[in-house]
């Protein structure tokens, strides 16, 4: 792969960043606040493929300016410049699989994660440093980190409350439903499920990764973890009513 392929290499990549920052695309793979890093980023690879691609322009140039100083001097002495410098070092193949990620990130969107991750990683649900204010009447329209956080750490507030929240439905090894969103810490490798166990008028059918819009009331039951221990609250399911995936899935904000 030679200095100009590179460029164009760099310049599609840089492209691709545009594309994917400037879209919903990027959702899929970094939180919503890295947009404008994302963007950047772009910006700095098309500008260093152009000066990789003007460099290169301007060489020929060069090298054919000094080549006619020193045409008369190499002619006199006998001596061949073809041999000294004839031989070209040819790059390797493999350097070529640095375009498939580039064509992954151009040709293919992949799903946000599902139920399949969050029945394999444990809950990563904490003690929240900080509770929102919530209307003192009126049904509850939480996010599901939020919930999950009040029901096991502060709920004298959310008990006998009408309560929505919305996420994906996963089912566990011994057949437990959880309703589930995936919190971000940067992006989506580090992403994390918080899981809500669902008990009372729950759908006959229940199949894995639906999103649903759960209506019910507060449940002091909880149970934990299977695969680390950690505290998984329930709530008392009244209605369960399918929902649009969101347009980011990774979000907490109510999306109802």
């Amino acid at each position: 792969m030679n200095r100009q392929a590179q460029s164009a290499v760099l310049f599609l990549l840089g492209a691709a960043l545009l594309h994917a920052g400037s879209t919903d695309l990027y959702l899929r793979y970094v939180k919503a606040g890295l947009q404008p890093l994302l963007l950047a980023a772009g910006v700095v690879l098309i500008v260093a493929a152009a000066a990789t691609w003007w460099y290169e322009r301007k060489q020929p140039a060069v090298e054919e300016s000094g080549s006619g100083e020193s045409h008369s001097a190499e002619a006199h002495s006998g001596e061949s410049h073809s041999e000294e410098g004839g031989h070209s070092h040819r790059e390797p193949r493999i350097s070529w699989m640095l375009v498939l990620p580039l064509l992954a990130l151009i040709l293919v969107a992949p799903p946000a994660l599902g139920s399949y991750s969050a029945t394999r990683t444990g809950t990563a649900l904490q003690e929240p440093v900080y509770y929102g204010k919530i209307p003192a009447t009126g049904p509850l329209k939480l996010a599901l980190v939020d919930y999950a956080g009040r029901a096991i750490y502060d709920n004298e507030k959310i008990k006998g409350r009408t309560i929505q929240i919305a996420g994906f439905l996963a089912l566990g090894k011994d057949g437990t439903p959880y309703l589930v969103r995936m919190a971000l810490s940067c992006c989506a490798a580090d992403a994390q499920p918080v899981k809500v166990a669902l008990t009372g008028e729950i759908p006959p059918v229940l199949q894995p990764d639906t999103w649903l819009l759960i209506t019910g009331t507060y449940s002091p039951r909880r149970m934990a973890d299977p695969v680390n221990g950690g505290p998984i609250p329930f709530i008392q399911v009244t209605r369960a009513a399918p929902v649009t995936e969101p347009k980011d899935p990774y979000d907490e904000t109510w999306n109802g």
